[in-house]
């Protein structure tokens, strides 16, 4: 329950805590996704990433939880060009070729038709959200890596994130639920 105080008040400490708490869960998501681009996951990739995927929406919905990170200036500080990750993009869609493609429904109560996407797309966007608010940590300020991933958790990676552990959970839920019945032995 201690968690449920950081949730409701926002003292900088508390800030802090929270900041540090995403920060972690931002790495491995990173690192993990380098690491089955990489294809160091083997046949376990879409395993590896459902882990990942849902370890990085928990510190989504903890960043949604909270109140509204509100930045003293209003104003978020130049950090450049994020890096390009279109070599995890590519690996990714390597490693996931028989289902990197699957359809979603986007909004479901503006826009109920379903699009198509790519895991790999959705992985990466994710990424590149996450690692932009990272930058924000790991120049001191954690205030506005806050407020980057949760300003872009609501406005475009909680989608995408939701999006890939959906389809990340249909892959495993039908290999694992639509299993053929194996024929009696006959003594």
């Amino acid at each position: 329950m201690s968690d449920i105080t950081t949730l409701t008040t926002n003292s900088p400490e508390e800030w802090a805590t929270l900041a540090e708490r995403v920060a972690r869960h931002v790495r491995n998501y990173l690192s993990g996704l380098e690491a089955v681009s990489r294809g160091e996951a083997g046949r376990h990739a879409v395993p590896v990433l459902l882990l990942e995927v849902s370890q990085v929406i928990l510190a989504g919905a903890q960043l949604g939880a909270s109140t509204d990170v509100i930045l003293p200036d209003n104003w978020e500080p130049e950090l450049g060009p994020d890096p390009d990750l279109d070599a995890v993009r590519q690996g990714l869609a390597q490693r996931l070729a028989s289902v990197d493609e699957y359809v979603e429904v986007f909004e479901p109560y503006t826009d109920p038709d379903p699009t198509p996407y790519r895991l790999s797309d959705d992985l990466v966007d994710v990424a590149s959200d996450l690692v932009h608010g990272l930058r924000h940590y790991e120049k001191g300020r954690p205030l506005e890596a806050l407020w980057w991933w949760q300003y872009s958790y609501f406005n475009h990676w909680g989608n995408h994130a939701g999006a890939a552990l959906r389809a990340l959970h249909a892959v495993i839920a039908g290999a694992r639920l639509n299993v053929t019945e194996e024929a009696p032995a006959i003594s």
